[in-house]
């Protein structure tokens, strides 16, 4: 898997993660390999079992202290051990002056050192998001995302279908749009999905008759998002009559993106339907669900047990002779 580089580190993160790059631009093409970052821990003293070496290494205080509490031939020889290893950075935290051996063995090695002003414990915490982001499995969707009382209500369907259209009845009455035609979705963790519209087109929908227009122009800042979190899909059909479409909701249907199950909601369109009020209202649904009220299953088992009192009542009939 390949992953972002030095350089994208410190061009999207310079400025918050207060970097500076202490070897210029020497091995900012390095790539780095993997989502997480340590310390070098006892590799500086010499043992090299279980030495993650393809992470970010992060130098704090306990770090730069040791080296600096050992003599100039143990010192080199700590670094050497360190830097034969394939690190893609190194990192001193805290602003602390770096010795003179660790950017000389950086420099004859190519790995650049990287010095940040916060603490360690800060820095591991904002370059968590940063790293998470870039190695999250993604995919692209053609379709349409919108806000629906907070739900992210991912629209799918053919081309044509209306999608665009209905997403644009939602903005008018006060919901909010993400993206349109193409979404990038991004797994996070192992159960959330984010949506997202491409850089260019983000907040310009397009509607066949009218052209492209710009949703933020038209409706104001509150009625677009950035991103949304992906949470149920509602695909939408041609009206097919010898289709048998589900009419309780008590076999919810489920569709999977990026090894994510998500309910999915199909809606046959004919003529005449209120596709808006729809969706809201699967919106709703969705939010009754997660509180923990399932229309459909408590009015089935209001069904069953007034079944069984009837089946009583007529078992207690049977048996009256008087």
């Amino acid at each position: 898997m390949t992953g972002p580089r030095v350089r994208d580190l410190l061009e999207r993160k310079g400025d918050p993660l207060q970097l500076e790059a202490l070897t210029g631009d020497l091995g900012l093409d390095r790539l780095i390999p993997t989502p997480e970052a340590s310390g070098p821990g006892l590799v500086l003293a010499g043992y090299t079992k279980r030495f993650a070496a393809h992470r970010v290494h992060v130098l704090g205080e306990t770090e730069i202290t040791y080296l600096d509490s050992l003599g100039p031939d143990e010192r080199r020889k700590s670094l050497e051990t360190f830097f034969q290893f394939d690190i893609p950075c190194v990192v001193i935290a805290k602003g602390q002056e770096v010795p003179a051996e660790l950017l000389e063995l950086a420099r004859a090695k190519g790995v650049p050192v990287i010095r940040t002003k916060l603490k360690t414990a800060e820095f591991y915490r904002r370059l968590k998001p940063f790293l998470d982001d870039a190695f999250a499995p993604a995919t692209t969707v053609h379709g349409s995302l919108a806000d629906v009382f907070g739900v992210g209500l991912l629209f799918l369907g053919r081309s044509g279908i209306g999608k665009s259209e209905c997403v644009l009845d939602l903005v008018e009455r006060g919901h909010r749009l993400v993206a349109d035609d193409i979404v990038h979705v991004t797994r996070h963790g192992h159960d959330v999905l984010l949506g997202r519209g491409h850089e260019l087109a983000r907040h310009y929908m397009e509607i066949r008759g009218v052209g492209l227009i710009d949703i933020r122009a038209l409706f104001g800042i509150r009625a677009v998002r950035q991103q949304k979190r992906i949470e149920v899909v509602v695909q939408l059909d041609d009206w097919d009559a010898s289709r048998e479409y589900d009419r309780t909701g008590l076999d919810g249907q489920t569709t999977a993106f990026l090894d994510v199950t998500l309910p999915l909601v199909t809606v046959p369109l004919n003529p005449g339907k209120n596709l808006t009020v729809m969706c809201e209202v699967v919106a709703m649904n969705h939010l009754l669900r997660y509180s923990g009220v399932d229309s459909a299953r408590q009015f089935n088992e209001r069904l069953l047990h007034r079944m069984a009192q009837r089946r009583e009542m007529l078992e207690y009939l049977e048996e009256d002779y008087e």
